[in-house]
């Protein structure tokens, strides 16, 4: 099956990003497929790269980009989102004549077109948020 995610919560905020996690890591390990991952909302802090949280707590944005790095999964964060809420992407910043690059690494920037593709390729739709 092929599973579409949306993830619309921050990950400060409540447990939505770690259910989403956990979802997406299971489905994986039963051969499913995750046509892509849309962080919408508030749910695009799961990919800010200045994020600290405290070493007792769970890194949760450095287990998005594990699990894109290695089952090699589409993170796409929305642009008008994340420039709402000040992150920006190197060529998005550079554009704006600010210096940051605010994206954690594995994630991308891109607009709700990329979420409707990803609706339509997949069997499922999961909205955590």
């Amino acid at each position: 099956m092929k599973f579409a995610i949306q993830i619309n919560a921050s990950p400060n905020h409540s447990n939505v990003g770690q259910t989403a996690y956990q979802f997406i890591y299971t489905a994986l390990r039963l051969g499913h497929e995750i046509v892509r991952v849309f962080f919408y909302h508030d749910g695009i802090l799961h990919a800010f790269r200045h994020a600290t949280q405290p070493d007792d707590e769970l890194q949760l944005i450095q287990r998005w980009s594990d699990l894109a790095k290695h089952n090699q999964i589409d993170l796409v964060v929305c642009i008008s989102a994340a420039q709402r809420r000040g992150l920006l992407c190197l060529d998005e910043a550079q554009r704006q004549g600010k210096q940051d690059n605010d994206l954690a690494e594995g994630f991308r920037i891109s607009g709700l077109g990329q979420w409707v593709e990803a609706t339509l390729i997949a069997d499922r739709l999961i909205t955590f948020g």
